[in-house]
């Protein structure tokens, strides 16, 4: 053989590898599966999320609930006693008396009965 039946033997081996490189398969990153898998992940994270979130945007909702709640109590309570110390008020002996004396009302000690519990 020649050197130039060499040559050109030489040149069409070296096509034949330089096409067989270029026809390599390109290798991705990530196979089909693991990309599935990432996605449900991802979506199972997204959802974990949105589920946090929204609970506690609904115990924020309960705890104002609460408050006001707990103020409308207050202001029960406060008005309650209000109206307790006020009965108190009306209530003692001498302002009874004072009432009775206006409406003509006249005490006699000797038409007073004593009950006695038995």
């Amino acid at each position: 053989m020649s050197n130039l039946a060499r040559k050109f033997q030489q040149q069409q081996v070296e096509k034949t590898v330089q096409e067989q490189r270029s026809v390599k398969t390109k290798k991705y990153w990530l196979t089909p599966g693991e990309k599935i898998i990432g996605l449900v992940f991802t979506g199972l994270v997204c959802f974990g999320a949105v589920h946090i979130i929204s609970n506690q945007a609904e115990i924020y909702q309960v705890n104002s609930d609460i408050q006001e709640l707990q103020t409308s109590i207050k202001e029960m309570e406060k008005v309650n006693s209000d109206l307790a110390v006020q009965k108190s008020e009306l209530s003692t002996y001498e302002r009874i008396w004072e009432k009775a004396k206006e409406m003509g009302l006249v005490l006699n000690e000797n038409n007073v009965k004593v009950v006695h519990e038995k």
